[in-house]
Formats: C-alpha cells, sequence, structure tokens
C-alpha cells in the first residue's frame, strides 16, 4: 500500500477516466510504475508555450528557408547528418 498527497478534484477526475475504462485506479497507477521501473524514466507532457518574439522568429527563419533552399542543408536521416558533421 502506498499513500500519496494529491489535489482532490485530481483524484476523483482520474477515478472517473478509470472507471470508464473499466479499470480501477490502482491498476493504472501501477502500470505507471511498472513503467518507471522498465524504463527508468519518467515522461512529463506539458503544453509548451512559444513566447510570441520566438514564434515570429521561427516564422521569419522558416519563409527564409522556403525562399532559399540552396542555402540550408537537409537530411534524410541522422546518420547522413552525422557523416555531414564529421568531413
Amino acid at each position: 500500500m502506498i499513500n500519496i498527497k494529491t489535489d482532490v478534484k485530481i483524484k476523483k477526475e482520474a477515478q472517473k477516466i478509470a472507471k470508464q475504462m473499466g479499470l480501477p485506479l490502482s491498476a493504472i497507477i501501477n502500470a505507471q510504475l511498472r513503467q518507471l521501473i522498465a524504463v527508468r524514466r519518467v515522461v512529463f507532457d506539458a503544453p509548451y508555450v512559444v513566447r510570441p518574439h520566438i514564434a515570429r522568429q521561427l516564422e521569419r527563419d522558416s519563409k527564409e528557408m522556403d525562399s532559399h533552399p540552396e542555402r540550408y542543408k537537409a537530411f534524410a536521416s541522422i546518420e547522413d547528418l552525422m557523416k555531414d558533421l564529421e568531413s
């Protein structure tokens, strides 16, 4: 048995979703713990928000690359990129 502190709203929503899936919440938690043991890492999915000035710069860069593809290299694989970097 593990006791954890969590927000009541999170617990209730998680229980609701687990029930819709036909699983007890403990089965989902155990699956996540097994995943942690198997891969020895935790992935936190969080929305990534691009700051407006960064988004504008990325847009300008993208347009530049589309306008002048001859100035930029493209690679079909990581291996091709690595070979180019080594030369």
